[in-house]
């Protein structure tokens, strides 16, 4: 029997998770803090609860401090968090590596998945762990490091794309767009703004060259629901706002349609919703579905949100891009007090035409494009840095293709990084940004990028575009409270039944690395991959020289 108060013990026990969790961990016994994990409304009667977890992991001591009732039930714990709590302590000799990720990703959930594992250290190139390498797999966005790569080569870190605007003498006005994707309404007003400083008050001709990337925007090896949807816009010449139509979705009343809100008010009086979706209880599963009609102003969107949960951001791609970039800018021409009596859509200006540059504007350096390329995994920075690259080749395409700018900067891609030592065979690359599920990638081809560029003069610049676990970009909410926080800095690949992870990891006691992890074919959720991947990094992160 307990011959304390309940105070008592609460404050011991209180006492001892602290000093637990201040040294992290002691032989025996570990400690956290955990918090009940019921709906906000009821945890205000609820505190702190001190969880005492034996090694075995299989027996909880709970404490409630309200109600003193101490009992021991079974568990089964997230594997992926009983790592994080034995980083700091557990050892892992490179010997036994193989053993511990094996036993995660030959689970029998895994049976019909197949992964591509790669391994090694970044000085040295000694392989700590091999699983199919040397295959070809479906790499989802972790594609993105073999681009920016190959951009970052061949344009150097301080590269700008400028958009300018042309003068005929006649009154007539030429915008030239050179697929700058950073492009917003801010851009056309400082347009406007050096027009109106120059005594420009009427144009009777606002005439667009969207001709500098050939070719069509859509990429013909994506697939039909990505092309609806902001992530797979199509990527031109002229590019504004990353030519999307964002809106946010919001829940309501149990029941009712979740309410849908242009970003842009103007734009909501051009387009019909079929709203098709739900407010859901707060225990239901959310998801949201949104598309368009290609040939009618039409937005469609389906799915659900729970009841008081948070406004969800959408985007959906716009068809014609260069029509919504000329009547965007014409709105903001009249705005800023310049009328324009026609508006005109060329594909390329006569070269006998004399023009004189009346304005410009340029895109941030591409360091920063290259950042936002793998921090945020955007695609429209993908593909319009990786056209970059065509503009300027001298290349002649091994295929003939419709898509001539596309199809040079792949070649453009293959050469440079082959050039540098990627092994020519060990990628086949059909986009920049990893969303075609045409893209061949061996997990040693990005290993060996990533070891290329740490020794490159953009080592810095690469590495740091990167996601840092736990703090930064598509890894800000994973690895946190574990030593991966921090100490990973790797790009994310995700498409449905693909999952991937490579970059760089500092363990605390062993030399740095360079890895690669995919995994394919697989009808699992999307968090499960990343639990397993996550388990396998961290097993990584207690790596030890065992000398």
């Amino acid at each position: 029997m307990f011959k304390f108060s309940v105070k008592q013990i609460t404050e011991k026990f209180r006492y001892k998770a602290s000093q637990l969790m201040e040294k992290k961990a002691v032989e025996g016994w570990r400690g956290i803090l955990a918090i009940s994990n019921r709906p906000r409304e009821e945890k205000k009667s609820f505190y702190p609860i001190p969880l005492f977890i034996r090694r075995s992991n299989s027996k909880l001591l709970i404490l409630n401090y309200k109600f003193l009732k101490i009992t021991f039930i079974v568990v089964f714990l997230n594997p992926l968090i009983v790592l994080s709590q034995e980083t700091a302590t557990t050892k892992i000799c490179p010997a036994e590596l193989s053993n511990r990720i094996d036993a995660v990703i030959n689970r029998p959930i895994f049976n019909r998945s197949r992964w591509g594992i790669l391994v090694e250290t970044l000085s040295e190139k000694t392989t700590v762990y091999n699983r199919d390498a040397k295959y070809y797999f479906i790499s989802a966005s972790t594609a993105k490091l073999l681009t920016t790569a190959a951009v970052l080569q061949k344009l150097r870190p301080q590269f700008r794309i400028r958009t300018s605007i042309y003068g005929d003498g006649n009154g007539n006005i030429y915008i030239v767009g050179r697929g700058d994707p950073s492009l917003t309404e801010t851009q056309l007003q400082s347009l406007a703004k050096q027009l109106k400083e120059q005594g420009i008050e009427t144009i009777n001709q606002l005439i667009a060259d969207d001709s500098y990337f050939e070719g069509t925007g859509v990429n013909p090896n994506w697939e039909w629901e990505d092309v609806q949807a902001g992530y797979g816009a199509p990527i031109n010449s002229l590019i504004l706002n990353q030519n999307a139509i964002d809106l946010v979705l919001s829940p309501q009343s149990l029941g009712q349609p979740l309410q849908v809100t242009f970003v842009n008010s103007v734009e909501g009086q051009k387009w019909q919703i079929e709203n098709n979706s739900v407010t859901v209880g707060k225990n239901e599963k959310e998801f949201l579905e949104v598309g368009r009609d290609f040939i009618q102003p039409i937005i469609r969107i389906s799915g659900q949100l729970r009841v008081g949960s948070a406004s969800e951001p959408v985007y959906v791609a716009v068809v014609e891009p260069v029509d919504n970039f000329l009547n965007k800018f014409s709105e903001v021409l009249a705005t800023t007090g310049i009328q324009v009596s026609q508006i005109v859509k060329k594909s390329q200006i006569a070269s006998n035409i004399n023009l004189t540059e009346l304005a410009f504007v340029e895109s941030p350096t591409l360091a920063e494009l290259v950042e936002e390329v793998n921090r945020k995994s955007n695609n429209v920075y993908a593909e319009s840095l990786l056209r970059q690259m065509g503009v300027r080749s001298r290349l002649i395409p091994r295929k003939k293709s419709n898509n001539q700018t596309l199809a040079k900067s792949l070649e453009e891609v293959k050469v440079i990084l082959t050039r540098l030592g990627v092994t020519p065979n060990s990628f086949v690359l059909n986009d920049g940004s990893g969303l075609s599920r045409h893209n061949l990638v061996s997990p040693e081809a990005l290993v060996q990028t990533l070891r290329i560029m740490a020794n490159s003069p953009w080592a810095n610049i690469y590495r740091n575009s990167l996601p840092v676990a736990g703090v930064s970009g598509t890894l800000s909410r994973r690895f946190r409270n574990s030593f991966a926080e921090g100490n990973v800095q790797a790009k994310t690949g995700t498409i449905s039944g693909v999952s991937g992870l490579a970059g760089y990891i500092q363990p605390a006691n062993f030399e740095p690395l360079v890895f690669s992890i995919i995994v394919n074919q697989s009808d699992l959720e999307t968090k499960n991959l990343r639990s397993a991947i996550d388990e396998i990094v961290l097993l990584l992160t207690q790596l030890n020289s065992c000398g």
